[in-house]
């Protein structure tokens, strides 16, 4: 998930996330962090513009892929409809240990890709 950070800086880091139709759904959740009060989520209020970039690499360079999104993020306190669901549905931690959030869902504008074949 990259954001813009101050001074137009740009601030990418890894997420889990879930995707529904042009929504791409992610959350905070129980993995140790060293606050709550992550990056990601004050450049999204102060900024909502977001790409997130999922990618395929092996060493069989005829399988690499990547796809792209771009679009505008929200954050929510508490689990919009469905985005706790579809995280749980995707990830088994969620299921044993469902995150207490916040929650991003990013409306995807944009979609962009690649692939080798």
């Amino acid at each position: 998930l990259a954001t813009v950070g101050p001074g137009a800086r740009p601030h990418l880091v890894p997420v889990t996330f879930a995707l529904a139709a042009d929504t791409v759904v992610s959350a905070v959740d129980a993995k140790p962090k060293s606050t709550r009060r992550l990056r990601r989520l004050a450049n999204i209020e102060a900024n909502p513009a977001v790409c997130l970039l999922a990618d395929h690499y092996s060493d069989d360079w005829d399988t690499l892929w990547w796809v792209r999104a771009d679009g505008h993020a929200a954050v929510h306190a508490t689990a919009p409809a469905r985005v706790a669901e579809l995280l749980a549905d995707k990830y088994r931690q969620y299921r044993e240990q469902p995150p207490e959030g916040p929650f991003v869902v990013v409306r995807v504008e944009t979609w962009r890709g690649w692939s080798a074949r």
